[in-house]
């Protein structure tokens, strides 16, 4: 019971197709291995959305469908304003691109963990997501995937907070395109889990913060919600596990997002003993018994700790259902996910429709966290909503 409870809280150089010699030179070749996410002292003039550099994505993060995969850096602007280097991975489909260029997809991968190395570019997501992934580029969309402000490349990763990650997935788009000019403009955008709620974050930003692109749609499955309101069971929950390396990173990411908050003062001696783990650790590792998974989710925090600016924070910084999203949303739960509760994606439902959002929101009994993007019914309701809003 208290598992399920704060489950809720845890939502957690090949060039591209037919690029042309000209938009090859305008993107130069960056280095191997990891120093490939560490930025030039000095970055390319533009936008945010610029290319910093390029080179051929090998490793597991490949997307075996694709005619190339491209690893490529690009700019992007923080929550604070200053311009930051972002990483993530551009797929194109085999075959001649349509009139207008391919399609574009930008995937929103869900929880990794905050640490450089668990970079999903570097590492891959686990491959649970693939099958739907290679599915889209062999029905002819190009698939971008941003790995986040912060993973990979300097700087902290913003764990959570959604205008940071929504920046993140429409940047992705906007480099792509000057990196092979023949991804087009008609955009959807989908993820899961965390990526579920960078999706819908980046559905409402889409219009102010890259207007060149055309949104038909966004896609979210079992996306993160109503996190504030979670927050305050976490007193409840006993019983030392794996929950409370998720926990800590939600904690992480308030603290990052709001320094003024002074969030580790209010942990408890154990969790300040374990809290730079959460910078150097992925999230299987934060689990761990000697980690973060020995202590249970109400000693995060020390006895009689003032909750209440850490919950308004979540409430201002994470929450999606204030979003006023343009264009139709697709929302896919599992009817059995013990990570992010059905009844918050209930509720999330119900309040964007109430902000005149127009959502079709599907649920499946029986499938849980992972299985509502592996199964084939939801796959495939999925990617019916992508054909009907990028034809």
């Amino acid at each position: 019971m208290s598992h399920r409870l704060l489950a809720g809280l845890l939502t957690v150089a090949a060039s591209p197709l037919l690029l042309a010699a000209p938009a090859t030179a305008a993107v130069p070749k960056g280095p191997a291995g990891t120093a490939f996410y560490t930025p030039p002292a000095t970055l390319p003039k533009g936008p945010h959305g610029t290319p910093i550099w390029q080179r051929k994505l090998t490793g597991p993060a490949v997307l075996k469908s694709a005619k190339a995969n491209t690893l490529l850096l690009y700019r992007s602007t923080s929550l604070d304003g200053k311009t930051t280097a972002v990483s993530g991975t551009v797929a194109v489909p085999k075959g001649k691109a349509p009139k207008g260029g391919w399609p574009v997809i930008s995937w929103a991968h869900g929880t990794v963990g905050m640490a450089d190395q668990c970079a999903p570019s570097i590492i891959g997501s686990g491959g649970y997501d693939y099958k739907l992934l290679n599915s889209w580029l062999k029905a002819g969309y190009a698939v971008v995937r941003t790995d986040y402000e912060g993973l990979g490349t300097p700087g902290p990763h913003l764990y959570l907070i959604g205008d940071a990650e929504g920046r993140s997935v429409l940047d992705m788009v906007r480099a792509a395109r000057k990196l092979n000019p023949q991804i087009g403009k008609q955009l959807l955008v989908a993820g899961h889990s965390q990526g579920g709620q960078a999706a819908l974050f980046a559905g409402s930003l889409a219009k102010k913060w890259t207007p060149e692109l055309k949104l038909r749609g966004t896609l979210a499955f079992a996306p993160a919600s109503h996190l504030a309101e979670q927050a305050s069971l976490l007193s409840v929950l006993t019983t030392p596990g794996s929950l409370s390396g998720l926990a800590a990173l939600i904690v992480r990411g308030i603290d990052l997002a709001n320094p003024s908050l002074n969030v580790p003062s209010l942990l408890s001696d154990q969790a300040k003993a374990l809290y730079p783990q959460v910078d150097e650790k992925c999230s299987g590792d934060l689990a761990k018994p000697d980690s973060f998974g020995a202590i249970a989710p109400a000693s995060l925090f020390a006895p009689g700790a003032n909750l209440a600016p850490v919950i308004a924070a979540l409430s201002a910084d994470d929450d999606p259902e204030s979003l006023k999203i343009p264009g139709p949303v697709q929302i896919e739960q599992g009817k059995a996910d013990p990570t992010v509760l059905p009844s918050f994606t209930d509720a999330l439902d119900r309040e964007l429709v109430g902000r005149g959002v127009k959502v079709t929101y599907k649920t499946y009994p029986g499938l849980d966290h992972i299985s509502v993007v592996t199964n084939a019914k939801s796959a495939k309701a999925a990617t019916a909503f992508v054909k009907k809003e990028l034809r």
